[in-house]
């Protein structure tokens, strides 16, 4: 899509959800979710290609049909619920919350130790950050740039609006990594979605059973400030959001920084790869994510590349016998 159209149309639903009746608006975003689903358009074909390593080659096809529908159902209620979020009155977002594990949040933010929550794509997680701030703990995360740049102001715009302090995730004029530590240092939230690596600087973990690459920053702000490592999952029961607040996963030990990083990663992913398995219809990961996917993607290029090539070649030769 069109830069130019791509911020038109998000701006244009921002505008309409929060006027729009709330049960005509879900409506219809059930309907693009199904409107997406049955054409198997790519993010469709994505999501089904992630949860296939979920439900193993024992499922049935028409299962996993069955589970991606309701996984493209969840994913368009995040953004039906994101648009919508600064509409919702606060009562409504606490009200509706069921959440566990909040002492052990509370507990490291009371002692000054400050807390790196991890999130994988789960559930809701702007309302999950908006319920945070109004239980009166105030949170810093960071957001990948997008474009164009009045897309990601108003992405940025619309956190900052729920009470978030949102940091980019390159771009920045200030050095954003540093800028967390402070903030953990300071006795601060930070919350960081943990299943991607978008900037491609990530490590390589099992999940699975089969090998991803994720992003190593909660792992490295954590053993780097004291702060306490929590991994949090988000899923849907009916009109009801819900929070889980994991036990700390604990710095690895280990005389290498690399390893010590790595092994904490891998902890905090099993924590993520158990409440995936028990909600895998909100996990929301349309993108290539496990690495046999990427590697058959670059297969598939340079297979394509050569034909290129040799049809190029062909024609050349083709040509040169004519000329002589």
């Amino acid at each position: 899509m069109d830069e130019r159209v791509a911020a038109a149309a998000y701006a244009a639903a921002w505008a309409a959800v929060g006027r729009a009746p709330e049960g005509a608006g879900r409506a219809v975003f059930r309907r693009l979710a199904d409107r997406s689903w049955r054409t198997r358009d790519e993010g469709t074909r994505g999501l089904e290609r992630n949860l296939r390593r979920l439900v193993g080659p024992q499922a049935t096809d028409a299962q996993l049909r069955a589970l991606s529908r309701a996984g493209m159902r969840s994913y368009m209620r995040y953004f039906y619920e994101m648009f919508r979020l600064s509409a919702m009155p606060p009562e409504r977002i606490l009200g509706d919350t069921r959440a566990s594990g909040t002492e052990t949040l509370e507990k490291a933010i009371a002692d000054g130790r400050g807390a790196v929550v991890a999130l994988p794509h789960m559930g809701n997680w702007d309302h999950a950050g908006a319920w945070i701030t109004l239980r009166g703990i105030p949170l810093t995360t960071v957001a990948q740039r997008v474009r164009p740049e009045s897309l990601y102001r108003r992405f940025t715009a619309h956190r900052e609006s729920l009470g978030m302090e949102v940091l980019p995730l390159t771009g920045g004029s200030a050095n954003t990594v540093a800028a967390l530590a402070r903030r953990l240092r300071g006795g601060g939230l930070v919350c960081l979605l943990a299943d991607r690596d978008i900037n491609g600087t990530g490590v390589e973990v099992e999940l699975f059973g089969e090998t991803a690459r994720v992003p190593t920053g909660p792992a490295a702000l954590a053993m780097n400030t004291g702060a306490a490592l929590l991994p949090v999952s988000l899923w849907y029961d009916g009109p009801r959001w819900n929070i889980r607040i994991h036990d700390e996963v604990p710095v690895a030990d280990g005389a290498r920084r690399s390893e010590r990083i790595r092994r904490t990663t891998q902890d905090l992913v099993r924590v993520f790869e158990g409440a995936i398995a028990e909600h895998p219809e909100d996990w929301h990961m349309l993108q290539p994510f496990f690495e046999r996917d990427f590697e058959e993607d670059r297969a598939r290029r340079a297979r394509r590349e050569t034909a290129a090539a040799l049809e190029a070649l062909g024609t050349a030769d083709r040509a040169g016998v004519r000329a002589g």
